[in-house]
């Protein structure tokens, strides 16, 4: 079976997973940070090298105050509870996205934990936390325009391999396979960049419901697929 090397997660449902029980939301967040973990353990084991999951969006700011404060709280305490099992099973982490309106205290967690893995190399798990494409994409412009300002880089360098090189997930390979649970069936303003040749999966399973068996399904949808990247398929004599 064709394993995707990049596999990028939308993990939605877990409020509509939790109202479903006549629960809390906050149930749900948390029994998400579960199968989060379950994720990244099936990945490990089905080798994927790198794995990018969408944990809190740019437009997540607009949720109710409460309950973007309680994920924050999640989000920390998956941290300290999580990285060093990371560590120890060679996971480098890294966080993506604009974290100017994270707790100093929370960027200072992330750091310490990019630095402690850094020189892992089993799998490679990015976070995006603050996150949305189309920022992604106005970051990496501005960036781009300062080299130009300060005479680094000359206008007449500007194609999609110079812009590529300033988004957040520069120096990892495109994803091969993209996941979104929950039922939905659209990206959300999720690496809007990286997704321009990715297989698409979309399944009806909440996050919380989204076990190791959900995603080997996953892999077998993917190792049936033709990928072209626009060219023909090849034809056999």
């Amino acid at each position: 079976m064709s394993i995707p090397q990049h596999v990028a997660v939308i993990m939605d449902g877990n409020g509509r997973w939790a109202r479903r029980r006549g629960q809390p939301r906050t149930a749900g967040h948390r029994a998400g940070v579960r199968a989060l973990r379950a994720l990244v353990e099936q990945s490990i084991r089905s080798r994927v090298q790198y794995l990018t999951v969408f944990a809190f969006s740019s437009e997540n700011w607009a949720r109710p105050i409460q309950e973007v404060k309680l994920l924050m709280e999640l989000f920390m305490k998956a941290l300290d509870r999580e990285v060093a099992e990371l560590h120890e099973n060679g996971v480098r982490l890294r966080f993506i996205g604009d974290h100017a309106r994270l707790a100093p205290a929370l960027r200072e967690r992330m750091a310490q934990a990019e630095t402690l893995t850094s020189s892992n190399t089993r799998m490679h798990l990015a976070i995006a936390v603050g996150y949305g494409g189309r920022d992604d994409l106005a970051r990496a412009a501005r960036r781009m325009a300062q080299d130009i300002a300060t005479g680094v880089l000359s206008p007449t360098d500007v194609d999609e391999d110079c812009l590529a090189r300033y988004r957040d997930l520069a120096d990892w390979p495109d994803p091969d396979l993209f996941i979104r649970t929950g039922g939905d069936q659209r990206v959300s303003n999720f690496l809007l960049w990286d997704l321009a040749y990715t297989e698409l999966y979309f399944t009806p399973v909440l996050w919380p419901d989204f076990d190791g068996r959900c995603l080997l399904d996953a892999l077998d949808w993917f190792g049936d697929r033709e990928r072209r990247f626009g060219g023909l398929a090849e034809v056999s004599s």
